[in-house]
């Protein structure tokens, strides 16, 4: 109840008129709906309109005024004024009477609900009428003759609010976790992406993808590697690669050239040799393959890397030929008389590479003779003295004498090419 008018000073009570008469208390906040029968203070629990009424405290308090002033009611309360003082909403003053309004019917339906057309009780709802006191952080979900505050999902209420919820201290995501308001999001490293359900993380098959490797790509458990073909190499980048040079790192990979060439290498042989497997060189026997130009009258004779063709008569007077290769003096031509007997011509093929000194090859005696004497001697081909013979054996004394023989022996190595050109005899007399 307000304190008596007569006691406010004249400004203070122009004020508290104002503020009386700019509208009707609000009835307190409650977080449950309206269902209580108690009211504030100056208001009175109206049992058929189910609300509380303003309390006429004009009419119910005897001499609320007193002296010259005159009672006002208001809503909550009543003021005090003089009476010589015009309020608009003065309904207990001076002069006629307001019209009455239409009195209004109390409301015959239970809480929450309110009468319809046909006189049928349905149910209000204060979350479309904004008849809620929710806070804003929640949710208003309607029920028949009431009305639930909740709070969305993804928070939950501590005290009066809802607050969200940090999911990713649930450790929900297999790898890391972003906290939204009222949610959260999975992550995945690199290499991984999110599978259906959107919380374990899936490899990803980066080849699959277009993977930056220039030749071969390894999908491995997030992440990939590349991989080059034989004969190249991964460069730093680790995506592309590079020809390895093989001929590089070692000489002995080819028995005579190597060349490098892209992803691999091969070997070359020189000119009358083919390549024997993939690294060595066998010389090409042109006699027996038939790859000669010799004539019928010559013989072809293979050396390595080449042939040479020779006549197939070489005998010159007073020899003849008695075959192929051997040249006969007739013992009844005066001629022979200081002459070999016979002439065998023979060609053999001399391996390089050999250790000097060696021997290159031996000649000696085929018949022996009593008082015979044996002489060996390098005719032609040795006109720099770069071969020698080497005589071994006596000459013939008697029975059981060692036979005479000779070896042909180079002086240095690199003059063996030119032992093809020599041409040696054994001569034998008496």
């Amino acid at each position: 109840m307000l304190p008596c008018a007569s006691c406010l000073p004249g400004s203070l009570l122009l004020w508290a008129l104002l503020l009386l008469l700019s509208g009707p208390a609000s009835p307190q906040d409650s977080e449950e709906p309206d269902s209580y029968t108690e009211c504030t203070d100056g208001y009175e629990w109206d049992p058929d309109s189910q609300h509380c009424r303003d309390v006429n405290e004009c009419l119910t308090i005897p001499e609320a005024c007193k002296g010259e002033m005159k009672c006002i009611n208001h809503y909550g309360g009543y003021l005090c004024l003089p009476r010589s003082a015009a309020v608009i909403n003065d309904l207990h003053g001076e002069g006629p009477p307001p019209p009455v309004p239409p009195a209004q019917h109390p409301n015959p339906c239970p809480p929450g609900y309110e009468p319809d057309d046909q006189e049928s009780c349905v149910d209000v709802d204060e979350c479309a009428q904004a008849l809620h006191d929710c806070r804003p952080s929640q949710d208003c979900h309607n029920l028949p003759g009431s009305y639930q505050c909740t709070c969305p999902d993804g928070y939950r209420k501590i005290g009066p609010e809802c607050v969200d919820i940090d999911e990713c201290r649930y450790r929900y995501c297999q790898h890391r976790c972003v906290n939204l308001p009222g949610s959260f999001r999975c992550q995945c490293e690199p290499g991984f992406q999110l599978g259906p359900n959107n919380r374990s993380c899936v490899d990803v098959n980066e080849c699959d993808m277009g993977a930056p490797c220039e030749q071969r790509c390894f999908n491995s458990y997030g992440t990939f590697l590349c991989r080059c073909h034989q004969g190249y190499e991964l460069h730093r980048d680790g995506f592309s690669c590079s020809d390895i040079d093989e001929c590089s790192y070692s000489s002995y990979l080819c028995q005579y050239r190597c060349v490098n060439e892209p992803g691999r290498f091969s070997c070359h042989c020189p000119q009358g040799y083919q390549l024997l497997a993939t690294r060595l060189c066998q010389d090409i026997d042109e006699c027996e393959s038939g790859a000669h130009q010799c004539s019928e009258a010559q013989t072809c004779v293979n050396f390595h890397g080449g042939y040479r063709c020779v006549d197939t008569n070489r005998c010159v007077e007073p020899y003849i030929q008695v075959s192929d290769n051997r040249c006969l003096c007739p013992a009844s031509n005066p001629l022979c008389r200081e002459q070999p007997s016979s002439i065998v011509h023979r060609y053999m093929t001399i391996t390089s590479e050999r250790s000097v000194p060696a021997d290159v090859f031996q000649i000696q005696a085929t018949s022996v003779y009593p008082g015979a004497y044996n002489a060996f001697q390098i005719r032609a081909g040795n006109s720099q003295g770069d071969f020698y013979i080497r005589t071994q054996g006596a000459p013939l004394t008697g029975a059981g004498s060692s036979v005479p023989q000779a070896s042909v022996t180079p002086r240095a190595e690199e003059v063996m090419r030119r032992a093809r050109d020599l041409d040696l005899a054994a001569l034998q007399g008496s």
